[in-house]
C-alpha cells in the first residue's frame, strides 16, 4: 500500500484532523473519563476489525489519536479509512474533533560532528538510531514517549544556541502561534521557507521553528 503525499491527504478533506510528521492526529473532546473510555473502546473494536491500530492517549477531558502506517513510514489509505471511522464514532458519541491543539515536537542539535555526538545522545536518551533515507540520521524513542532528535550540520564555530525545537502544527495554526509569539516579545526571524517552516526567536535570541507538512513531497 503506497504512502500518500501531503496533497493527497489534503484532498481527502478530513475535518478535525492534522497531518503532522508522517501521521494523522486529532483530539476528541469527550468531556469526562467515562465518555472518553467508551470512545476508546469503540475505536478499539473498529481498529481490530480493520486490523489497523492507532495510538490512543486517554485523558479526563479528551482522547488524543494518532494514525500512521509503520510499514510505509507515513499515511496510507488505511489511515484515511480509519480516520473517517473514528470521526463517525466521535460524532455518534456527541464528541468534537479538534486539530487546533495537536502538535509534534522534534529537537535539533546544531553540530559540525554528527558522527561523534550521535552515539552519546542515543545512549543517554536510550533511543534507536534510524539512518534510512526517509529519516536522515534521527534518534527515535521506540515507545514514542520522547521527541525525535535530529542533527543539523553547522560550521565549526561555537554557536550561541546548539539546540533548537521544531514544533509541528497544522498550517491553520501557524499564524495564531506567530501572533502569540510576537505579542509575547518574540520576533519573526525568517519566513523564507514558508509554508514548510518559519523561524522565530525569543527576546534573548533563542530560536524555534514552526513546521508544517506543506510542500514536503
Amino acid at each position: 500500500m503506497a504512502r500518500l503525499t501531503g496533497r493527497q491527504i489534503a484532498d481527502e478533506e478530513l475535518r478535525g484532523w492534522a497531518y503532522l510528521l508522517g501521521g494523522l492526529q486529532t483530539r476528541i473532546h469527550t468531556g469526562d473519563f467515562a465518555a472518553g473510555l467508551a470512545v476508546v473502546n469503540a475505536i478499539g473494536a473498529a481498529a481490530k476489525e480493520m486490523n489497523h491500530h492507532p495510538d490512543l492517549d486517554l485523558r479526563y477531558p479528551h482522547v488524543d489519536v494518532r494514525l500512521t502506517s509503520h510499514d510505509e513510514h507515513g499515511v496510507t489509505d488505511r489511515d484515511v479509512r480509519l480516520a473517517r471511522t473514528i470521526s463517525s464514532i466521535a460524532a455518534g458519541a456527541g464528541a468534537r474533533l479538534d486539530s487546533a491543539n495537536v502538535s509534534r515536537l522534534e529537537l535539533a542539535l546544531d553540530t559540525p560532528a554528527r558522527e561523534k555526538v550521535l552515539p552519546f545522545w542515543a545512549a543517554v536518551l536510550a533511543m534507536e538510531h534510524r539512518s534510512e533515507p526517509e529519516f536522515g540520521d534521527e534518534l527515535h524513542d521506540p515507545a514514542d514517549g520522547l521527541p525525535t532528535v535530529w542533527f543539523q550540520a553547522s560550521g565549526g564555530e561555537e554557536p550561541r544556541q546548539r539546540w533548537h525545537p521544531d514544533i509541528w502544527v497544522d498550517l491553520a495554526q501557524v499564524q495564531p502561534r506567530i501572533d502569540a509569539a510576537l505579542a509575547a516579545g518574540g520576533t519573526l526571524v525568517s519566513d523564507e521557507e514558508a509554508p514548510r517552516f518559519w523561524v522565530l526567536a525569543d527576546p534573548e535570541g533563542n530560536r524555534v521553528c514552526l513546521c508544517t507538512s506543506q510542500d514536503r513531497d
